[in-house]
């Protein structure tokens, strides 16, 4: 569903991406993972179609990203932010129902199906027990889950999601991480950058390795997140370990010879 080739990307006169790549299929969930500073908002942002490329290719479906807009690029793709805003005097099932603009005319009235669809994306993303509380009402995780309610109502094939376990606790976090791995399993393309290394090996199909702008490796977890490539990009003493069961862990050297920052440990 996604194809996007040496992307480029400057802002400001700053150049931000220098040649990224990353392609998503419906039913795979990739990952993208990298250091701060990496550029994988920028790509998620660039590869949606809101952030305008300098150079390379991005294409939904075939069709050049480009030439999308509105409605068209909203039915391929469903974008959750990274910080959503949080409108004051929504509910959960009325933020829901906002989602389904992209299948609603100028000066049309939501249909009956554009009810049931929003209604759907409710269920699919477990919010049915609080679908009638205010936004501001709910928990950072809640929250995170009517994001992802929202993009579902889209019926998008693909669901981006910019780091979504940002802030959340370990037990929203591991909710949020089951229910995009449930999602693709049932079919959609989830596109989801992340910072935790342990949670992309435990539920992405693929992880794209990005540093300095760049994409330097994509596969498998346990063929790009070696030790060797943790200590070429994020410059620690680092094994990303799998158990038997699903259960994924980081073990990190703390309090080895190396400084990153420079000084002497």
């Amino acid at each position: 569903m996604l194809e996007a080739a040496d992307v480029r990307v400057t802002i400001g006169g700053t150049p931000i991406l220098h040649g990224a790549d990353i392609t998503v299929e419906q039913g795979e969930l990739v990952a993208v993972v990298g250091p701060n500073g990496a550029g994988k908002s920028t790509l998620a942002r660039a590869a949606a179609g809101i952030q305008k490329l300098t150079g390379g290719e991005v294409r939904w479906d075939g069709q050049d990203v480009r030439k999308l807009r509105g409605r068209a690029l909203a039915r391929l793709r469903a974008f959750v932010p990274q910080r959503p805003r949080v409108p004051a005097g929504l509910t959960v099932r009325d933020a829901v129902r906002i989602g389904r603009s992209a299948h609603v005319g100028p000066l049309q009235r939501p249909t009956a199906a554009d009810r049931d669809a929003a209604e759907r994306a409710i269920e699919r993303a477990g919010v049915e027990r609080f679908a009638d509380r205010m936004l501001t009402t709910l928990s950072g995780g809640e929250l995170q889950r009517v994001q992802i309610a929202v993009g579902l109502a889209q019926e998008a094939p693909v669901l981006m999601a910019d780091e979504p376990t940002s802030h959340l606790d370990l037990g929203a976090t591991v909710s949020v991480a089951r229910l995009l791995r449930r999602l693709a399993d049932d079919g959609l393309g989830v596109f989801l950058v992340v910072h935790d290394l342990a949670l992309a090996a435990a539920v992405a199909d693929r992880v794209v390795v990005m540093s300095e702008g760049r994409t330097v490796a994509s596969g498998p977890a346990e063929s790009v997140l070696d030790s060797e490539r943790l200590a070429e990009v994020w410059d620690v003493d680092a094994s990303v370990e799998a158990g038997s069961q699903g259960q994924t862990a980081l073990r990190v050297s703390w309090l080895g010879d190396k400084d990153t920052t420079g000084g002497s440990s």
